[in-house]
């Protein structure tokens, strides 16, 4: 059996959905950018949209287990070329054309309309041209701490067979996964690797990251409740329950990865796969370690092999400085001499100290930010689905926003696939968000993050702010804007603006490059520094947590 990733019988195995994903690959090897998989339901006729050479293609992708492609496929692709407004058009298929669409193809051609038609003959043709297709994607240089966590994750797993990789979002946690995978593979060329993940987008994005660490010889394959192919051979990106039904009937893997290690517990299917897979090398990848239920994933994966948090990757350049804002202006007064008397948990405190905020507020803050902002592109993060569409609508109304949509988990995969195009090209100047973005999404281009009153969790709160302190040229800083409603957020921020300024000579650097954490309000400021006096530990409490605060009366006459 061949190894190529378009070979018959690997294509006939995988199946429709997974054969429009190694056509995805197929076309980063020759040469196409900005390739997006749109692949569902009302697709209008089109799977895959990328550019190459300065012209858009659209392409429809026909797995078929026998036969030929009927020549109605050839309107359905003219129809997708004219729905998504592209140059190009082509059709693609693991199987043959007939006659008669052949001529189809011809006519059209003839009359000035060319439509593609590449067969699963045509494909291999593709794969084997050194002249078209790159043997591999072009090689990400590791950055000085890419490599120090690169070697010190190999001398840990060479040394104990267990590894963890503790990095901030934007750092490049999954690029330094697939160089270990990659130097794996080239020394046991042999062997199966797993990555799991928790969700099945998650898993999807790691196959197309895998895609960038080895040559084209190496297959991918996704292992999930819709994908269940016989053959594992090179590097599976698996979810774990499918994962752990594969490793129950037999299969081994040689390297396991876990990302979003966050997610390994005391039990669940998590354990279960390690624990079914003993002797075989592991490591951890996560941004985020803690954990709700305080389970320390150090049990599984040994020590940190190591660290770098957002603060210091902040503190020594290697993410985009941060302009902060909290407004917490909105405070009941009469309940923080209220609470001076009593101790209140964090639940009870958050309920009855911070006022609700208007959108209307929300909307005027983030109009004032943009009109600021060199090229702005902003995120807002709100609290349920019902409020990311209540605000999109409420932003659409805005003269220069008149694109504004929603994503989250509600939609369809397609429609959330068009729309996170569409924000990367520009054509879309906002996306209100909820949960979808926390995890696995790269939208490098952001420079304006809005928290909209969003549930207080300081792992999602630092996967949230990692969204934008990605580095790309031109891209000076990032706008925050925190409307806080929760008092472990204000102790997030203070932690952090504790610990980004620690040092004095970076401090220094910072400060002139306008990094800096503030409060809207100056009163607020005060009383919340007084009140928060160990930020360190209030920031991970939970919401039973209780807190005895200083009468507001006597710190102000100094007693």
């Amino acid at each position: 059996m061949s190894s190529s990733f378009v070979a018959p019988d690997f294509l006939l195995d995988i199946g429709p959905a997974a054969f429009t994903r190694q056509v995805e690959r197929l076309l980063l090897h020759l040469g196409f950018v900005d390739v997006v998989n749109i692949d569902g339901p009302n697709d209008q006729g089109g799977d895959l949209i990328g550019t190459r050479g300065g012209q858009r293609w659209v392409f429809q992708a026909k797995w078929k287990s026998r036969g030929t492609i009927a020549p109605a496929v050839v309107e359905e692709v003219l129809s997708a070329k004219a729905f998504y407004g592209v140059d190009r058009a082509a059709i693609v298929t693991n199987a043959r054309f007939g006659p008669k669409t052949e001529a189809r193809r011809d006519a059209l051609r003839r009359i000035g309309h060319p439509i593609e038609l590449w067969s699963g003959r045509e494909l291999l043709d593709l794969y084997n041209s050194e002249r078209v297709c790159a043997s591999r994607l072009p090689e990400r240089p590791l950055r000085e701490y890419q490599a120090k966590a690169f070697e010190r994750i190999v001398e840990d797993l060479e040394d104990t067979g267990r590894a963890l990789l503790i990095l901030a979002t934007g750092l490049g946690k999954t690029v330094i996964g697939g160089e270990i995978i990659a130097r794996h593979l080239r020394k046991r060329p042999s062997d199966k690797i797993l990555v799991v993940a928790h969700t099945k987008d998650l898993v999807e994005q790691l196959e197309r990251a895998m895609w960038f660490h080895v040559p084209k010889s190496v297959r991918t394959q996704l292992l999930t409740g819709d994908h269940k192919p016989d053959d594992l051979r090179g590097i599976t990106c698996a979810t774990v329950a499918t994962a752990l039904a594969y490793v129950r009937n037999g299969y081994k893997p040689g390297l396991v990865m876990i990302d979003e290690a966050h997610h390994v517990a005391k039990g669940g299917q998590f354990t279960e796969l390690l624990d079914a897979l003993p002797g075989v090398p592991r490591f951890g990848v996560t941004a985020t370690p803690w954990r709700g239920d305080r389970f320390d994933i150090r049990h599984r994966f040994g020590e940190p092999s190591y660290t770098l948090g957002i603060e210091d990757g902040m503190r020594l350049g290697y993410l985009a400085e941060v302009r902060y804002r909290l407004f917490s202006d909105n405070i009941n007064w009469d309940f923080v001499r209220e609470a001076s008397q009593h101790s209140y948990s964090i639940k009870d405190l958050n309920a009855r100290l911070f006022l609700p905020e208007r959108d209307e507020a929300i909307r005027d803050q983030l109009i004032e930010t943009w009109s600021k902002t060199r090229e702005p592109r902003a995120v807002v993060f709100c609290r349920t689905v019902e409020h990311a569409e209540r605000l999109a609508d409420l932003l659409n109304q805005v003269p220069q926003w008149k694109n504004v949509k929603a994503v989250h988990a509600g939609l369809a995969h397609r429609e959330r696939q068009l729309r996170l195009m569409s924000f990367r090209q520009g054509e879309i100047p906002i996306i209100t968000a909820v949960d979808i973005l926390n995890e696995g999404v790269d939208i490098p281009d952001v420079n304006i993050l809005c928290f909209a009153r969003v549930t207080h969790s300081r792992r999602i709160f630092v996967q949230q702010l990692g969204r934008g302190l990605r580095l790309r040229e031109g891209k000076s800083h990032v706008e925050s804007l925190d409307f806080v409603s929760d008092i472990r957020r204000v102790a997030a921020i203070m932690n952090l603006r504790e610990q980004v300024s620690a040092d004095e000579i970076e401090t220094l650097r910072l400060a002139s490059a306008g990094t800096r954490f503030e409060f809207s309000d100056a009163q607020s400021e005060s009383l919340m520094r007084e009140w928060i006096k160990d930020a360190a530990s209030l920031e991970t409490a939970l919401d039973e947590y209780r807190l005895q605060f200083p009468d507001p009366d006597a710190l102000a006459s100094g007693s």
